[in-house]
């Protein structure tokens, strides 16, 4: 049996049309092995949102020849659509597909004996599907939550952002066929989804009248109730009246949203070409906070935006500060070939990034212990995901807590009621908490 390795970088989205590739290839006939062991077959999909993503996948991409010379080396994923040509000039790579939908085709045409000269180019940019098919799985995966890829592709165009420019147009999947595959990971024993994809929040806007609340709306109505739903990522300008209100009164839909805010500085806002202010996000996380009591909100900021003075960093921190957040995911700015924000002047200094990054990482980790604390008391739901050698179990709740607590009626991969007491003997965070 041919033997074929994936590894997979970035996001997500990523890892989840990894799952879709595997799946192609088993139906094949293949046999997956890890990407540490030999194989006939190694296949990296990569990343490009940052430098070191690119670094990462070419690091890969060396690793797989070395591995095994004789191997057939594909690349695949972001840096392979944004930058292929310049991929596949590479010796250590044969084959640099742009997209990913036919990965396990080409697999078989590439293992077909040949004169030893291959009758394709080494790049095939390929083309956007129009319209997200539906992915089924033929086995659970080794994560117990399952993850649905229900839209592609971006057309913000963030100054600073490449993945327009490596995902294209917003393509969405038929809420039909969302509903179908979430039915069928159900029937595989999955109690929790996780709906994601580039920008979820523009679900729909290629299928009118679609959008993501009536998308919502539709999966609660139509699928069975033995499993909860998570959002991805949800830009702050998508975030609207009726969809707090159905966060608000399901019990279904986790309470956890990841909203980005990048900066707190008005300037810096307008040049990275986000279309909201400082107020508008500062007053829609505090009316969540309100509105959906014990809700986990996370969100993304960036330092060292091109022209970002100090004062304009101690807006993001002052504003960040007050907020009443569950987690920031910090980012240094990182400069995209083709993107705006690649040629702005005004570079910010390495140094002040990595001490603007440091202040803020420090303010994450308090505003993490801070809700955890917040939690004392409360009764909610966790997603039991594996057992400990203690006796214990360790899980994930619905608004993002991973805890550990006794159960002696637990089982991997259910959902069960949880209550947070002084003085438990559980963990929170992977710090010292109560369950």
């Amino acid at each position: 049996m041919i033997k074929v390795a994936l590894a997979t970088l970035g996001c997500k989205v990523n890892q989840v049309e990894s799952e879709a590739i595997k799946e192609d290839l088993l139906r094949q006939g293949y046999e997956l092995v890890d990407f540490s062991q030999e194989a006939e077959v190694y296949i990296i999909n990569t990343c490009t949102v940052t430098h070191v993503s690119d670094r990462k996948s070419r690091a890969l991409i060396r690793r797989a020849r070395r591995r095994n010379p004789r191997a057939w080396v594909i690349a695949v994923g972001c840096l392979a659509q944004v930058d292929g040509e310049k991929l596949a000039s590479l010796d250590d790579v044969d084959l640099v597909l742009g997209h990913k939908e036919q990965v396990a085709e080409w697999v078989e045409r590439v293992l077909q004996p040949d004169d030893g000269q291959a009758p394709w180019p080494r790049f095939d940019p390929g083309q956007p599907q129009a319209c997200l098919s539906p992915v089924f799985y033929t086995r659970r995966h080794e994560r117990t939550r399952a993850f649905v890829k229900i839209e592609d592709g971006c057309e913000a165009h963030c100054s600073y952002c490449i993945v327009p420019l490596a995902r294209g147009p917003v393509r969405s999947k038929q809420a039909e066929d969302v509903k179908r595959e979430i039915i069928q990971l159900t029937d595989l024993g999955y109690r929790e989804i996780v709906l994601t994809g580039i920008h979820i929040g523009a679900y729909g806007r290629d299928l009118p009248p679609l959008d993501l609340t009536r998308l919502l709306n539709y999966l609660l109505d139509e699928t069975p109730d033995n499993y909860r739903l998570r959002l991805g990522s949800v830009e702050p300008l998508e975030i609207s009246r009726p969809f707090i209100a159905l966060l608000k009164g399901s019990r279904r839909i986790c309470r956890h949203l990841h909203i980005p805010l990048q900066s707190g500085s008005d300037r810096i806002l307008q040049d990275m070409n986000r279309h909201y202010r400082r107020d508008y996000f500062k007053n829609l996380v505090e009316e969540l906070a309100a509105e959906i009591p014990g809700i986990a909100i996370t969100t993304d900021v960036m330092v060292g935006f091109p022209g970002e003075a100090q004062g304009d960093f101690e807006e993001t921190y002052a504003l960040l500060k007050d907020l009443p957040l569950r987690d920031m995911h910090v980012f240094k700015f990182s400069p995209r070939p083709g993107t705006p924000a690649a040629y702005m002047p005004e570079k910010v200094p390495e140094h002040d990034k990595q001490e603007r990054s440091g202040l803020l990482l420090r303010l994450a980790q308090e505003k993490e212990r801070a809700f955890i604390n917040s939690q004392e008391g409360q009764v909610t739901e966790v997603l039991v995901e594996r057992a400990l050698s203690n006796g214990n179990y360790w899980g994930l709740t619905d608004n993002y807590l991973n805890v550990e607590f006794a159960d002696s009626r637990s089982e991997v991969g259910e959902l069960v009621r949880v209550e947070f007491k002084a003085g438990g003997r559980g963990r929170i965070g992977h710090k010292k908490g109560q369950a």
